[in-house]
């Protein structure tokens, strides 16, 4: 997806794709005064060393005949070694990988590579968005309940750190924002007290992009009718490196329970036969489908069902939310805030939330949250920039 991402940029900052889908080309963006896009470079790590152009080719989402007109800006990036773990990521393919002895040597090769980069393009700021696969299923324990837990287990390379930990880490020692695209447990207590002794935002997890974005719609609209939503049955098919990563059962736990945590919130009661089923099916590619059978009671006790068949383009949903997101946390730095940003619950299915609080998932509550944001942010004296 991330190839999605930066050949969607090159290709608007050429302006050979229209700006659609991105709140910050709106007006709210320019009221905040947004990077624009033209100012953003992109780099990265990835678990293989194609240069961006063949990634792209190979993942066959932007059709061929436009990313052969960005094809030299493309292939002018190339992946830095990523950091993979077999205890969290069991499809794992390319051997691109950073050759470190533990995890401290890691981390000092990560950082190295975001500080050359951002001087290599003269950078005043870099954000950190994570956009790996989806790892298996992990809870916090006692190596992720405080700053001082986590630092020692660094030093011993303790296997439950995970690699999305371990970026989320970089970034609070870096000083740059951080965004979790996925739905890899990142935000545990050491990490969020972290990230706010450190000055950055934070924001995650797991981008909200198609069958979430329609329920957690759809159920606010239910509520104010008072239907009562008996069961919610949602099945996805999909064939991308997502789909195949979702194959294996701790990825693909990961992902439902990012994806079941929306409805009793929004709802106000437990929808108990709510299921969510998530199937690889390798010739739909990136053409995700997504089906949802939603069973009613209304007046009289009279039961009625609502039926939604979502064909969507998984990447091109995400794409544009990651470069809302960027730009957004980035605003979000310039004016000093720190820690978890709620007002950016509107762009994920597991909004990052303290200990103690609930997630807001009702998609107008959380848009309200973003509006009320900007208002706050735009009557402050503006920041010279």
């Amino acid at each position: 997806m991330a190839s999605t991402v930066i050949a969607g940029v090159a290709l608007m900052k050429r302006g050979l794709s229209p700006k659609v889908g991105m709140v910050t080309e709106t007006e709210l963006g320019k009221r905040l005064a947004c990077a624009p896009l033209d100012s953003l470079v992109f780099g990265g790590w990835d678990l293989r060393g194609d240069d961006l152009f063949e990634a792209a080719m190979r993942e066959r989402i932007v059709p061929e005949n436009l990313l052969r007109q960005v094809e030299p800006e493309l292939r002018a990036i190339k992946p830095w070694p990523g950091v993979v773990s077999s205890k969290f990521l069991k499809s794992t393919s390319g051997s691109h990988v950073v050759a470190a002895r533990n995890q401290r040597e890691e981390l000092e090769f990560l950082a190295r590579d975001v500080k050359d980069f951002k001087q290599a393009h003269k950078l005043e700021r870099v954000v950190i968005v994570n956009l790996t696969s989806t790892e298996k299923y992990a809870e916090a324990s006692e190596v992720h309940r405080s700053v001082a837990a986590f630092e020692a287990g660094l030093n011993r390379s303790d296997e439950r750190i995970s690699p999305a930990m371990k970026f989320l880490y970089l970034a609070c020692k870096l000083g740059a924002p951080h965004v979790n695209f996925t739905p890899s447990l990142t935000k545990v207590p050491a990490l969020e007290t972290l990230a706010q002794n450190s000055g950055i935002p934070i924001a995650g997890e797991d981008g909200k992009t198609g069958q979430t974005f329609l329920k957690t719609a759809l159920a606010p609209a239910f509520r104010v009718r008072e239907l009562m939503v008996e069961g919610w049955f949602s099945a996805n098919i999909l064939g991308n490196n997502d789909g195949k990563v979702l194959d294996d059962p701790e990825s693909n736990k990961t992902k439902v329970a990012s994806k079941l945590s929306v409805l009793d919130e929004i709802l106000g009661y437990e929808v108990s036969d709510h299921q969510v089923h998530i199937n690889y099916y390798r010739p739909r590619g990136d053409e995700k489908e997504a089906w949802d059978n939603i069973d009613l009671v209304g007046f009289l006790g009279q039961k009625m069902q609502l039926k939604i068949n979502f064909l969507c383009k998984d990447s091109i949903l995400a794409a544009p939310l990651v470069v809302d997101l960027v730009r957004l946390v980035d605003v979000a730095h310039r004016a000093g805030e720190r820690g978890i940003q709620h007002q950016l619950s509107l762009f994920f299915k597991a909004p990052y939330h303290s200990e103690g609080e609930r997630a807001v998932n009702d998609l107008f509550k959380q848009q309200a949250m973003l509006q009320e944001w900007v208002e706050k942010l735009t009557r402050r004296p503006r920041a010279a920039v």
